[in-house]
């Protein structure tokens, strides 16, 4: 178990949003949300499709304004000014641009890249089975090797919040465990936060302090689950799943998804019934 500071990195206040339809209509998305992250805190965020996790990301990169609350940003390790990176589902990455000259780009658009940037980028590129191809272009990379250079794209910009939209699910699991690992570690070595949007219930417990259920339409915090596990060593992507908790949490957080299908006085009953663990 690592020492969480207790300053917060992420605060969201009555969160609402809504879409306007073609015919005028507003149609609401997210409804009263409150949520705080705890600076180098991971926060998992699972729920069925339409659930507004999207929207919630969009809102708190800044892509959308809310239609009510406030979403704050919290300070950096040393009291600069705290700032989002979102690494979204797809790739993104400039078909015109090497590898790592895509890998350096979220530098480039926060500063001057310096030598010892281009060198901490080719030695994470090589981490990721990707030192062979530095040169390369994206043509010529499968979708997992994409992934891979995109999620090295947004780790180089060391953010004070970072939102992970399924950013394993084109890799093989070795892999897929390995960047797990990486970006535990941003937690408890950098002190960067995080949250992480999975339809993984195994990956959401692996890598989470907490475990938020959205559910229902607008969307709504329906549980937000504190994940305690016993592991040998420094937790990872691999012993977390060992832990003799885990598949209670699992049968949680099951039992909590196929409620938000269900009416709401139904899945409030069953939230209510539960076992703590």
């Amino acid at each position: 178990m690592y020492a969480m500071e207790t300053s917060v990195a992420l605060s969201i206040r009555d969160l609402s949003h809504d879409f306007i339809a073609p015919d005028g209509r507003r149609r609401p998305v997210l409804d009263g949300l409150m949520l705080q992250i705890a600076t180098g805190e991971i926060v998992s965020i699972v729920g069925r499709s339409g659930a507004g996790k999207t929207t919630l990301f969009n809102l708190v990169s800044g892509l959308l304004s809310p239609s009510a609350g406030r979403i704050e940003i919290g300070n950096q390790r040393g009291g600069a000014a705290g700032f989002v990176a979102y690494m979204l589902q797809k790739d993104l990455l400039l078909p015109w641009r090497t590898v790592l000259q895509n890998s350096l780009l979220g530098l480039e658009l926060r500063g001057t890249v310096t030598a010892p940037h281009r060198a901490n980028a080719a030695a994470m590129l090589e981490r990721y089975g990707l030192g062979a191809h530095l040169d390369a272009y994206p043509a010529a990379l499968s979708g997992g090797q994409r992934q891979r250079v995109a999620l090295t794209r947004t780790l180089l910009t060391e953010p004070s919040i970072l939102l992970l939209d399924e950013p394993f699910s084109a890799l093989d699991y070795e892999t897929r465990l390995m960047l797990e690992d990486d970006v535990m570690a941003l937690r408890s070595d950098r002190g960067i936060s995080v949250i992480l949007v999975t339809h993984d219930i195994e990956e959401a417990i692996a890598m989470g302090d907490r475990v938020v259920v959205l559910g229902g339409r607008p969307g709504r915090i329906v549980e937000d689950i504190p994940v305690r596990l016993t592991t040998h060593g420094r937790r990872d992507a691999a012993n977390a799943r060992e832990a003799p908790e885990f598949r209670a949490y699992h049968r949680r957080l099951w039992a909590a998804l196929k409620g938000t299908a269900e009416a709401p006085e139904t899945a409030n009953a069953r939230e209510t019934a539960a076992p703590e663990i």
